[in-house]
């Protein structure tokens, strides 16, 4: 039989394309607001402050549906249950529209009290209320890429992420430009649409993953399916709840560390510094430092995504060796960006300020801080998808409200201290991602054995991103000795710097394809 890479691959493979030309997009949008004038570091802080609690409500109503779904029509799928595996989809369809509508309710009635009373920035209510429709049609997209992911076309969810942020960066200019004329520049009206865009982004996207449903729906035909008893809507209910639920709670809890970041920064330093400075040392850490250690984050999430259904798979029908192949093969794709993304913004956190916020470069330092954090926090993603997938479901929650209670603690203690103030926030996330490192990967090893070795894993991208580093460093100061422009040394030892890390991933052999390359035939069996 002729062989290919599996769906596994290249569900991977086109989530982390898609992850980078959306975080593309994302970078001009950000550089646009933080650049624009009337807007900069305050005007991200209402902007995302009521993004953040937006998300936190986004968190309750959809985050966990596309993975509890597609875990378990995976699932039904390799057992050839082909008449639950549509009740699941349908059912679902029914009871997250349901909590989206009701989240989108609390949002739009409360957002006085919310911007008020817990965000104690009044200028943030006209953001939440616009928001508020994108927890409905989040709620129901999300199901239906559950159900793409699960019926292994994982390429569908990256094309509709790709098109919502198109058409999110390209609104959010247009309407912060055509509200700056109209307001007199007036920085909550700008927020609030901003906040807008992502509300008609999310609607779009919505359509066009409806219409790729149908789609899919057309074209599939049963041919072996074999009869179960036809699962109770209560039953199934509980399924999608017992899994749901706890990857619900753990994104929930990653979110409301963002809030927790939201409320204690202006809450704890509006006291010592002012109000107005509070709020853009909180603008520096939500819309610069936090949007670029996002960036690696987001390409993880092309691994978890896929490592879910396909251990959920390979697990109903005990194929062990084929689950061992894809954890080595997702820890080891995890360090290979994780490591030198850790590496390159420790080294140029500076001249990346200076590049992307040429009129607003402070907290560069913050990010040098952050750096260590992308490492820890990427392999935690990844250990939770292959736990998910294993059916330990709670073990995310555990770590995060762990992690979550040392957040709490060193950002009410470190904040207030001089000199450390912003910096007890980046202080607790470390602190946080580190401790729940150790725990999730305590209970990955005593849950399924991997061969000794495992550190060789890291060696290669660690001693390649040494290599990197000061190959590009080196590149850089040669550049600006010979009085070359900063921007364009920054930019071009960056690129020298991500090709020779390329050309080192391929001449050291980091990652084997034909170890997890399979047969036409063996794909079709899995299923």
């Amino acid at each position: 039989m002729k062989l290919k890479l599996n769906d596994f691959i290249k569900g991977i493979l086109s989530l982390i394309i898609s992850q980078a030309l959306i975080k593309i997009f994302g970078v001009i949008y950000s550089l646009y607001l933080t650049n624009k004038n009337g807007f900069g570091d305050e005007g991200n802080a209402i902007y995302m402050s009521g993004y953040q609690i937006y998300a936190l409500l986004l968190t309750i109503s959809s985050i966990g549906i596309p993975n509890a779904i597609s875990k378990i029509i995976s699932e039904k799928r390799s057992q050839k249950d082909y008449i639950n595996s549509d009740r699941v989809f349908k059912i679902s369809i029914f009871l997250f529209a349901t909590i989206g509508f009701m989240g989108c309710i609390m949002l739009f009635f409360g957002s006085d009290f919310i911007s008020r009373e817990i965000l104690e920035i009044p200028e943030a209510k006209f953001s939440l209320m616009l928001l508020s429709p994108a927890i409905f049609f989040v709620s129901i997209s999300s199901v239906i890429k559950g159900y793409c992911n699960g019926e292994n076309k994982i390429y569908i969810t990256a094309k509709s992420q790709f098109f919502e942020q198109v058409f999110k960066s390209t609104l959010t200019i247009v309407f912060v430009e055509v509200s700056c004329k109209l307001s007199n520049s007036n920085t909550e009206i700008m927020a609030a649409m901003a906040n807008f865009a992502t509300t008609i982004a999310t609607f779009f996207s919505l359509l066009y993953i409806i219409i790729k449903y149908f789609n899919i729906k057309r074209k599939i035909i049963y041919l072996d399916g074999i009869v179960y008893r036809r699962e109770r809507i209560l039953e199934i209910i509980r399924k999608i709840l017992i899994i749901s639920v706890p990857m619900t709670i753990s994104a929930l809890v990653s979110s409301f560390g963002k809030n927790i970041d939201s409320i204690t920064v202006v809450r704890i330093l509006k006291n010592i510094l002012g109000e107005d400075v509070a709020k853009i040392k909180y603008g520096i850490l939500s819309s610069k430092v936090d949007i670029l250690l996002a960036l690696p984050l987001s390409f993880n999430i092309a691994i978890s995504t896929a490592l879910i259904p396909e251990i959920s798979r390979r697990r109903a029908i005990n194929d062990l060796d084929g689950i061992i192949e894809k954890i080595k093969f997702s820890l080891s794709m995890t360090l290979i960006i994780a490591i030198p993304c850790a590496f390159g913004m420790f080294s140029f956190s500076k001249q990346i300020f200076n590049l992307l916020f040429p009129n607003a470069q402070e907290g560069y330092e913050l990010l040098k801080l952050s750096s260590v954090i992308i490492i820890f926090s990427m392999l935690t993603q990844t250990i939770y998808g292959i736990l998910q997938g294993l059916g330990k479901n709670n073990v995310a929650v555990y770590t995060s409200i762990l992690g979550l209670i040392i957040k709490i603690i060193c950002n009410v203690t470190l904040i207030p201290i001089e000199g450390i103030y912003e910096k007890g926030a980046i202080i607790g996330n470390i602190m946080s991602n580190i401790v729940s490192f150790i725990i999730a990967y305590i209970i990955m090893k005593k849950t399924i054995t991997i061969k000794k070795g495992s550190y060789k894993l890291v060696l290669k991208p660690l001693f390649a991103s040494i290599i990197m580093t000061v190959f590009s460093l080196n590149i850089y100061n040669l550049l600006i000795y010979n009085n070359i422009n900063n921007k364009i040394c920054i930019m071009f030892s960056i690129l020298l710097a991500l090709l020779f890390y390329m050309f080192c991933v391929f001449v050291m052999k980091m990652i084997n394809f034909s170890n997890i390359s399979e047969s036409a035939e063996n794909n079709r069996l899995c299923r």
